[in-house]
């Protein structure tokens, strides 16, 4: 009598250990990943070596909207009768990636250009804006010093390197600049604005629009103080509205939006100038 025929023996299963192999083989990029979260494409620039170093004093001028104050070009704002010094802030310049930035920074501020310039924007949790160009002295405005350097840097990739990671950065106002057209127009324009970050955290949204080439050495909370004062924001329904003129080409509508993000308090350059030290090349040492 003939037996049935037997099913054929089944394979055993895979040893586990060849696929925990290609579990293993598949997370090991994400895991890479979460170890080494930054790749050294990403990793940010060292901060240059500071070649000068300039001074600013700030004060408040609680005289400034009195409507009894004199108006035109002799009322100049750093003959404020009533000032109210706030501190003295040191910056250090990267003279070495920004040559004719820093030159010509170094230059404006050694010929006291910047004395009697506003403060004129101020973005709070972000940063401040100074040194608007102008003939009103009495609105703060100042005019750049005989000798400067055309700034070749503004359309050079190169000098846009440098990120602003930290409160206390110093940049050139390129992006954020508001000097009249008819000021820019001038054959013989140099831009002076500048801003510096008041923190607490980064402003990515300004890289590679201005140029860094410079840092708060000493005053970072005359910086802080400037950064505590309230600004003028209109409300909601005129920011709209003023976002119609825009659309529809009206002029007055830069010309209110200039007023936006201003300091209540005036705040304005007492002095400048630059400092002459024995070694000048030297790293800051920053939080």
């Amino acid at each position: 009598m003939a037996t049935a025929a037997q099913p054929p023996p089944s394979l055993p299963p895979p040893p586990r250990h060849h696929q925990f192999r290609r579990r293993s083989f598949l997370l090991l990029p994400f895991t890479s990943s979460l170890l080494h979260p930054l790749s050294s494409s990403s990793a940010p620039l060292p901060s240059p070596p500071i070649t000068d170093r300039v001074y600013m004093d700030f004060s408040l001028c609680p005289s400034y909207l009195r409507p009894d104050r004199p108006l035109g070009a002799s009322s100049d704002l750093s003959l404020c009768p009533d000032a109210e010094p706030l501190g003295r802030v040191v910056f250090g310049l990267y003279g070495r990636s920004v040559p004719i930035t820093v030159s010509n920074f170094r230059a404006i501020c050694a010929s006291a250009s910047y004395r009697g310039s506003l403060v004129h924007k101020l973005l709070p949790g972000q940063f401040f804006v100074a040194g608007k160009q102008g003939l009103r002295r009495d609105k703060g405005e100042v005019r750049p010093p005989p000798g400067l350097v055309r700034n070749v840097e503004t359309v050079n990739p190169k000098a846009f390197e440098l990120k602003h990671l930290r409160p206390g950065t110093l940049s050139l106002c390129l992006g954020q600049n508001d000097d009249e057209d008819e000021i820019k127009l001038d054959p013989e324009y140099h831009n002076m604005e500048f801003l510096v970050t008041t923190g607490p955290g980064p402003c990515p949204q300004l890289d590679n629009e201005n140029i860094v080439f410079g840092t708060v050495l000493e005053g970072m909370d005359v910086v802080t103080a400037i950064a505590s004062f309230p600004t003028y924001r209109p409300a909601e329904r005129i920011r709209q509205f003023n976002d119609f003129a825009v659309f529809i080409g009206d002029e007055r509508a830069q010309v209110a939006r200039s007023t936006w993000d201003r300091p209540l308090k005036t705040v304005y350059i007492s002095d400048c100038g630059e400092l002459k030290v024995t070694k000048p090349e030297l790293t800051p040492s920053l939080p």
